[in-house]
């Protein structure tokens, strides 16, 4: 892509989103919408000015929840996938599981997790962990399986190992889909972190950024609240372009993916 192309890519969301800024701020102000319903973006910004020291605080605890999730959910998720390629049976056996743990709410059972793990790190860390370990496993266990089978063929021919299989093969291919499951994964690991917090409600001076919304909300502060769901998402949008980095750096040079195009 060409430098015009990148220009515009990095133009046109910044100028559609200050649109819709003024118009929210006109709205906010010709209608006479009052601050505890719709703060203007002008307040909300004043308000970020204000509380972002404790917000940051707040975001800190949040953002260790979310790095220690991922980081977990990762490890995890590596080695379960590796395990499940290793064999159909195993794969087969463990799958299905990895999938209950996908599609039930964690809404729902972050309340036994909380009672049964007796320390509050650890609970919200697992709740966390739920959310984004299914991605991971998924996509690196269809990568994994999607090597070559002529190449797959071709190493069993030259008398190759199951790990020199692995290493040299499998992996490699696998790499691709493993870091598009962990983009999807930074960003769940943060929406879990959240609700997991929600549903603990801890207050107190390490609790995270969520408390501080559920907090703002019931005590009607509508810009603060606003203030923090401008932290968390930009805090989302930070990691997922991170990851997008890190995934652009360890492809570019061979990957098609990663490769630049003509348009």
């Amino acid at each position: 892509m060409n430098g015009n192309g990148r220009l515009l890519r990095l133009l046109a969301p910044l100028v559609f989103g200050l649109v819709v800024l003024v118009l929210w701020e006109w709205a906010v102000r010709h209608y006479d919408v009052p601050a505890y319903i719709a703060p203007g973006p002008v307040l909300v910004l004043k308000t970020l000015w204000v509380d972002g020291p404790s917000l940051l605080g707040s975001l800190w605890v949040t953002l260790k929840i979310a790095a220690a999730a991922l980081a977990a959910a990762v490890v995890g998720g590596l080695a379960l996938a590796i395990l499940m390629s290793q064999s159909r049976w195993i794969e087969a056996s463990l799958l299905p599981y990895a999938v209950v743990l996908q599609v039930t709410p964690i809404v729902a059972i972050a309340p036994l997790i909380i009672i049964w793990v007796n320390d509050v790190f650890a609970s919200l860390l697992v709740c966390a962990w739920i959310v984004a370990f299914f991605p991971i496993v998924s996509n690196t266990t269809l990568g994994l399986n999607s090597a070559d089978r002529g190449l797959v063929d071709l190493f069993r021919l030259y008398g190759a190992s199951r790990w020199q299989t692995l290493r040299f093969l499998r992996l490699p291919t696998a790499l691709p889909y493993f870091l598009a499951g962990l983009k999807i994964s930074g960003g769940l690991a943060l929406i879990g972190a959240v609700v997991a917090e929600f549903v603990a409600g801890s207050g107190g001076t390490e609790s995270g950024l969520a408390w501080r919304i559920l907090e703002a909300g019931t005590r009607l502060q509508i810009p603060r609240m606003f203030a923090a769901l401008v932290l968390l998402s930009l805090t989302g949008i930070a990691i997922y372009f991170v990851l997008d980095r890190l995934a652009y750096l360890l492809l570019r040079h061979w990957h098609e993916s990663a490769l630049p195009t003509e348009r």
